[in-house]
């Protein structure tokens, strides 16, 4: 009989959680800085860009929609700039 049991996970899926909507998350500086979204928006960024947290909003495809407890606008950026808070 063919095994069932389901694969153990990989320790890399283990140890990054998913951003989801309601997760808080900052922005990690290295990966947003030279990004498109880097190039399309002030030479200088925001610090609470960096500072954080953030609350995720809604999720589609490799981007989510960011909203910060500062009185600014929604932002969306790409999954791979974020880092759970």
């Amino acid at each position: 009989m063919a095994d069932t049991s389901t694969p153990a996970a990989t320790p890399a899926a283990a140890a990054k959680p998913a951003i989801k909507k309601g997760s808080l998350v900052t922005v990690n500086r290295a990966r947003y800085q030279g990004s498109l979204e880097a190039s399309a928006s002030d030479t200088t960024a925001p610090a609470y860009l960096f500072t954080g947290p953030a609350e995720v909003l809604a999720t589609k495809g490799d981007y989510a929609q960011l909203r910060f407890r500062r009185p600014v606008p929604d932002i969306w950026l790409r999954l791979d700039q974020l880092e759970a808070a």
